[in-house]
């Protein structure tokens, strides 16, 4: 991949809130500050409070870069806005880049800058109409639908979502029908690599071999090709219930929303008979064109099972309980291929993307599982502070930054370098954030708090929050995820609630009650009365 080479007119772009982005026909407009994320407790401060700051630099200043017109061809984007790059070594914003992005963090933190971004990967086929981007990794494009729904949930925008809707139908329609990764009726499931494991050592063998012999990438390999893997297929999913939304939301036909609907709950129930294994509790992760079943563990299709609905209760907890984590973090796939090793992991395989940790991080705050995401959260915490920032690649075992094995052309088992300032590891970390401590969750109503405060890190404010036309300052008292007092400018609010029509600033106080036992952390101090950071 080549590095992007900064130009002298799009030097610096949106330094946190002080250097807005700049054009040669724009002029500097102020933006307004990033939150601030606040401890009390110092030793929290230091740790997820210096994270969460390294987090909004690298989104807002580092891996935004200055609007470029060949991004243009969706028609759509405004010149005057930037765009999120895919990181410090990768210069696109990519479709799934773009889409993870969005959703974790920029839509909330930078709306126009996430609507730039996301339709930066969208174009036209040749009647004009809009579509995600035909690129040579497509299998997984679907994803934007998830990111634009979000979107618009987190923004209101109706013409944002009019044309969202437009560009998820025909990317649906293109993959339903598409001779390459598209539906394979009879298992009823789409084919094509995992989420974003581009690369083939990502893959057991079968469908890779010993030497990787047939390509570095994994779509060139038969077996790839033709297999069904467990994220695609989720993500998918989530792209026929988010259409369902858009369409129900837009007052389309009842047809045209029940198809879709259908279309979901048909997947749903495919991805339920073909990959869940009673024996290990877990979804598995691959399916062969000829019915043979791989029963390993993926991190994002496990993260993606519990977010997107498609594991029931009794699944769900199988899942948080059964699933295997490395000292640093949820692997990506899981156990080492027999061709690497803890010595020398495979890039997709045994080791940690920071990627993978937001989702699943994301998916056990979902689950009620504090103590879990709190484990997570600091895991990639302190990633971040003991290696200078966030990186795309650790190890596993040792938290070292580390690009992990594979094949390159004539070479087996290749040490990829891990690129530095990797969008979507800052990103995840901040959704830990807003998603797991605080608890944000957007409808189309308004947003609606289900924070979780784990014990010992100690009461906790942030401030200067964006939510469309309100500008919030949102603190928590106490430990646990039980609210016993939620108030917005001291007075209680029904439902643990923003409504969407709130304008101007505004103070959202939250008081939790603890956990159940009153002492997770077992120092014999209780949980609402603890400030010690154990």
């Amino acid at each position: 991949m080549k590095k992007r080479v900064a130009s002298a007119v799009f030097a610096v772009a949106v330094a946190c809130g002080v250097i807005a982005a700049v054009s040669p026909t724009t002029p500097a407009a102020a933006s307004p500050p990033p939150p601030q994320l606040e401890f009390a407790n110092p030793a929290s401060q230091a740790l997820y409070g210096t994270a969460y700051r390294e987090a909004l630099d690298n989104l807002l200043r580092t891996n935004t870069i200055g609007y470029d017109p060949k991004y243009g061809k969706s028609g759509l984007l405004d010149p005057a806005t930037g765009l999120v790059r895919a990181g410090g070594g990768y210069d696109q914003p990519w479709t799934r880049d773009a889409s993870i992005n969005s959703w974790n963090a920029t839509s909330l933190l930078a709306p126009a800058l996430a609507k730039n971004t996301l339709w930066a990967v969208v174009d036209k086929d040749a009647d004009g109409a809009l579509r995600v981007q035909q690129d040579d990794q497509q299998w997984d494009q679907v994803v934007w639908a998830s990111a634009a729904w979000h979107h618009y949930l987190v923004t209101g925008d109706g013409g944002f979502l009019e044309n969202a809707y437009r560009t998820t139908a025909n990317t649906l329609t293109i993959r339903e029908h598409a001779t390459t990764a598209g539906f394979n009726a009879t298992y009823g499931l789409f084919t094509g690599p995992s989420f974003f494991n581009d690369g083939i050592a990502g893959y057991p063998a079968p469908p890779a071999d010993a030497t990787e012999s047939v390509s570095t990438g994994s779509s060139p390999w038969p077996g790839v090709a033709s297999g069904m893997y467990l994220s695609t297929n989720e993500v998918y999913y989530a792209a026929y219930v988010n259409a369902a939304n858009m369409a129900e939301k837009l007052r389309r036909p009842g047809a045209e929303i029940a198809g879709y609907r259908t279309k979901a709950t048909a997947l749903k129930t495919a991805i339920n008979r073909n990959f869940w294994n009673a024996r290990t509790g877990l979804y598995d992760y691959q399916l062969l064109a000829d019915g043979s079943r791989g029963a390993y563990q993926e991190g994002t299709g496990l993260a993606f099972a519990l977010l997107f609905g498609i594991a029931n209760p009794a699944q769900a907890r199988s899942i948080v309980a059964h699933a295997q984590e490395m000292p640093w973090g949820m692997p990506d796939t899981f156990p080492n291929w027999d061709r690497y090793s803890d010595a020398q992991p495979g890039r997709h395989n045994a080791i940690v993307w920071p990627l993978v940790q937001g989702l699943w991080a994301k998916a056990l705050a979902g689950q009620g599982d504090q103590n879990a995401f709190a484990s997570e959260t600091a895991r990639l915490a302190k990633l971040a502070d003991d290696n200078s920032g966030f990186w795309e690649i650790y190890n596993g075992h040792t938290g070292v930054v580390d690009g992990g094995y594979q094949r390159l052309g004539d070479t087996v088992k290749f040490h990829w370098g891990s690129e530095p300032d990797q969008t979507w590891s800052a990103t995840a970390f901040l959704d830990m954030i807003h998603t797991g401590l605080f608890g944000l969750t957007f409808t189309d109503r308004g947003l609606t708090f289900a924070p979780g405060l784990a014990a010992g890190w100690g009461d906790v404010t942030l401030r200067n929050l964006s939510y469309r036309n309100a500008n919030l300052t949102i603190s928590l008292r106490g430990a646990g995820t039980k609210v016993s007092s939620f108030t917005i400018d001291g007075k209680p609010a029904p439902g643990n609630a923003v409504p969407a029509t709130l304008s101007g600033s505004h103070t959202v106080a939250i008081t939790l009650t603890g956990a159940a036992a009153g002492d997770r952390d077992g120092d014999h101090v209780p949980d609402a009365a603890d400030r010690c950071a154990d």
